[in-house]
C-alpha cells in the first residue's frame, strides 16, 4: 500500500485547521477513487520549530516509508527540509498560504508549492484601488499579519500603479490592544484614502467591528487580500459598508460541478468547507500524480519533476497548473465585494475572475524586495 504523509499544523484562531487539512486530503483521495492509499500524520505545532518539522518529516520518510509528504508550511521551513528530501529522493508538496515572499524563489526538483497566493492577491487588490481612483492609501494590518511580506507586495503594487502610501497602522494582537482610533487622525490628514488591509482569522471580525463603531456611517473604502475574504470568518463579521472589496482565492459561490462536489462532500461530513480543506483536497490530485510518476520512472526525480510540472487539473476554484520556474501552482483569483446578509453580517459577491494571473505572478516573482525581510518561520495563521 502506498503511503502519503502529511505534516499538520495548529492555529489558535483557526482551531480546526489540522482536521480540515486531513479531511480535505482524505476526501480528495476518496473522490479520486484512491481509498487504497494510507495517510499518516505528524503534528508540527505552529510550524515555527525547525527541528520539530525536520524530525516529523524524517519520521514520515524513514519509519512510515511515505512516497510523498504534504506539509502546510512556508518557504523558510520548506528550504530547511530540502536536503532531507533530496537525500530521500522523495517529493515534498508544500501547501503554501502565499503570504511570504522569499528573496530567491527556490526551484528544487523535489519540492512543489501549492499556493493560495495571498501576496499575489495583495498585489492585485492594490492595483484595484488605483483603478478605483485612489492615489493615497494607508496600510492597515495586525501585528501578526504585518510580519509577512505580503505587506511589501500590497504597498509596492500601489506605488507602482501611481499611488502613495501616506500612513501605516498596525494593531496589537490581543483584544485590548486592537483599536482603529489612530485612523481618525490619519484620515483627517489624508482624506479620501483607501485602506489597504491585511487581516486573517477573527482579526477580520475585530477590524470590521472597530471600523463600524469608530467611523459610524463614513463608509470607508476597504481593500482586502484573500485571507481577509475567508468566508467562515466573514460570516460572523459585522458588515462595515458597501466599499469593502478584495481578491478572493476561492468562494462557495463559484458555480462549477467541481466546487459543488467539494462543498457537498465537506458538508456531509459535518465540516465547514474553507481554504484549508480546499487546499488539501486539491493536493490529493498532485500527490497521486507524484506517486504514479514515482512508480513509472522508478524514483528518477528529474523525470518525475518534469512531468509533474506539466500537470493540469480542474479544482473547485478552477484550472490549476504549474509555473515551471518556481514549481508553484497557478490558480484562478476572483474579484469580490462584501455585501450584507439579512442579519447584517458579511458574505461575498463575486464580480468576475482576474485575467492573466500567470502574468501577474511572474511580475511578482521578479520583484526586488529592496532588503525587506521577514523573520516569521511559523505557518501563516498558525499562532
Amino acid at each position: 500500500m502506498e503511503v502519503i504523509g502529511i505534516l499538520l499544523s495548529r492555529s489558535t484562531y483557526y482551531q480546526t485547521i489540522g482536521f480540515d487539512l486531513y479531511e480535505g486530503l482524505r476526501s480528495g483521495l476518496k473522490q479520486l477513487g484512491r481509498s487504497d492509499i494510507k495517510i499518516v500524520t505528524e503534528n508540527i505545532g505552529f510550524g515555527a520549530d525547525k527541528q520539530q518539522c525536520y524530525r516529523s518529516a524524517e519520521k514520515l520518510l524513514l519509519e512510515e516509508n511515505a512516497s510523498v509528504v504534504i506539509a502546510y508550511i512556508g518557504h523558510h521551513t520548506a528550504q530547511l527540509l530540502r536536503p532531507l528530501f533530496l537525500a530521500a529522493n522523495r517529493i515534498l508538496i508544500v501547501l503554501d498560504a502565499g503570504s511570504n515572499m522569499p528573496h530567491e524563489w527556490p526551484t528544487c526538483p523535489n519540492i512543489f508549492y501549492h499556493s493560495l497566493h495571498n501576496s499575489l492577491g495583495a498585489s492585485l487588490v492594490a492595483k484595484e484601488a488605483t483603478k478605483d481612483g485612489y492615489r493615497n492609501a494607508g496600510m492597515v494590518t495586525g501585528y501578526y499579519d504585518g510580519g509577512y511580506l505580503h505587506t511589501y507586495s500590497i504597498s509596492k503594487a500601489f506605488q507602482d500603479n501611481g499611488g502613495t502610501i501616506s500612513f501605516n497602522h498596525a494593531t496589537g494582537y490581543k483584544t485590548e490592544d486592537f483599536t482603529m482610533e489612530p485612523l481618525k487622525e490619519h484620515l483627517n490628514n489624508f482624506p479620501e484614502s483607501a485602506l489597504l488591509s491585511i487581516f486573517s482569522g477573527d482579526y477580520v471580525q475585530w477590524y470590521f467591528e472597530q471600523i463600524k463603531n469608530t467611523f459610524e456611517e463614513q463608509n470607508l473604502p476597504i481593500y482586502l487580500t484573500p485571507f481577509g475574504l475567508e468566508e467562515t470568518m466573514l460570516s460572523n463579521a459585522i458588515y462595515p459598508g458597501n466599499k469593502a472589496k478584495g481578491i478572493a482565492a476561492w468562494s462557495k459561490k463559484i458555480e462549477s460541478a467541481e466546487n459543488k462536489i467539494f462543498i457537498d462532500t465537506m458538508t456531509e461530513l459535518g465540516k465547514t468547507p474553507n481554504l484549508f480543506s480546499l487546499l488539501s483536497w486539491e493536493s490529493a490530485t498532485i500527490a497521486i500524480k507524484a506517486i504514479e510518476l514515482t512508480l513509472e520512472y522508478k524514483n528518477s526525480i528529474p523525470n518525475i519533476s518534469q512531468d509533474l510540472q506539466a500537470l493540469t487539473f480542474v479544482s473547485p476554484r478552477g484550472k490549476i497548473y504549474f509555473d515551471t520556474k518556481t514549481n508553484t501552482s497557478i490558480s484562478p483569483l476572483y474579484k469580490a465585494t462584501i455585501v450584507s446578509n439579512t442579519e447584517g453580517k458579511c458574505e461575498l459577491q463575486l464580480e468576475g475572475e482576474v485575467t492573466e494571473v500567470n502574468e501577474y505572478y511572474k511580475k511578482l516573482t521578479n520583484q526586488d524586495l529592496d532588503q525587506s525581510t521577514s523573520a516569521w518561520y511559523n505557518s501563516y495563521v498558525c499562532i
